[in-house]
């Protein structure tokens, strides 16, 4: 989010709403550490993809079908 620019209030209702869409899965992931928190994992759908790649914009940094972020 840093990168971007966009606060929390931005991201999480867009990424509900590609989700929502059928755009993007999000799973829970257990924390890494004992008593951090558990945290959303997104993945980009076979859709989601396919949209992804029709828009302009730099597709070098698109992230591989499938792989968690």
């Amino acid at each position: 989010m840093k990168e971007t620019g966009l606060s929390s209030g931005t991201l999480y209702p867009l990424l509900m709403r590609m989700t929502d869409q059928g755009l993007v899965e999000a799973e829970w992931r257990e924390p890494a550490q004992p008593g951090r928190p558990a945290r959303h994992a997104y993945r980009l759908t076979a859709a989601g993809f396919a949209l992804a790649l029709q828009m302009p914009g730099d597709r070098e940094n698109l992230p591989l079908k499938g792989s968690l972020a």
